[in-house]
């Protein structure tokens, strides 16, 4: 039977979802968990790949289980054997045809900012710190620059291997209470570090180390030379994936 769950972790010390040789992933761990929990060796695909160090509070994959097991109770028998950093928060069997990376239609992600004088050790594990203050609007300004389909080389990492790098942004936007800030950001897919350096860009706008015409022709020439620098993983997080229909329903 195939399942979908809808998982959050703390990425800190993941080397991102998928399983790599060099590091324990999120993959890896709820394998892990199906192993102990039902003696089977399972794959559970995800929405797409978070980096390292990269967190969620929606990520959502699919797995084939040969258990028989209430999809609702799927969740509670994975988080018996999870790390204190992943939990599975809700489980439901998946529609025919399902597949979470290839059946999403939209992915929303949130970088975390602070602005103060100094760090803050009780926020640096999901935010990241900027000496100073900024200007909120020039946040936005830049923003909306970026919604609609562009071609996003620019922001994209230089080993990514991608058939295309052009992208469609549905909203851009940020957010301030008080000193911290989200920068909000939905679109139909992302490429490697795609978000991380649309976050950089637009600070780099707002601090007027970059202009808007910068990233107008970032986004027209593929110049990486235009654009700021890729923000640390550990401010990002995968808030949501829209399916096009409630996939969890009472579920949750």
């Amino acid at each position: 039977m195939r399942y979908a769950l809808k998982v959050a972790y703390d990425g800190t010390d993941f080397c991102g979802w998928q399983v790599q040789p060099n590091g324990y992933s999120i993959q890896q761990a709820l394998s892990d968990a199906a192993k102990s929990a039902f003696g089977e060796d399972v794959i559970f695909t995800a929405s797409g790949r978070t980096d390292s160090g990269v967190h969620a509070l929606g990520q959502v994959c699919h797995a084939d289980i040969r258990a028989d097991i209430p999809p609702q109770r799927l969740a509670d028998a994975l988080n018996c054997h999870l790390p204190q950093s992943v939990s599975v928060l809700a489980s439901a069997a998946a529609p025919e045809g399902f597949d979470a990376n290839r059946s999403a239609k939209k992915k929303t992600y949130v970088y975390n900012l602070y602005f103060s004088p100094r760090r803050n050790p009780l926020k640096d594990r999901y935010s990241q710190h900027i000496r100073g203050a900024t200007d909120i609007s020039a946040l936005n300004s830049a923003a909306q620059l970026f919604v609609g389909e562009h071609d996003f080389k620019a922001y994209c990492a230089s080993r990514s291997q991608v058939k295309t790098t052009v992208r469609t942004v549905f909203s851009a936007y940020a957010e301030e209470r008080g000193e911290d800030v989200k920068i909000t950001v939905c679109g139909g897919g992302f490429l490697y570090n795609m978000v991380r350096t649309m976050a950089g860009t637009m600070l780099g706008c707002a601090s007027g180390a970059l202009s808007r015409d910068d990233i107008i022709n970032s986004l027209s020439t593929g110049s990486r030379n235009l654009v700021g620098k890729t923000m640390p993983a550990r401010g990002l997080v995968l808030m949501d994936v829209d399916y096009g229909f409630d996939l969890f329903g009472e579920n949750l």
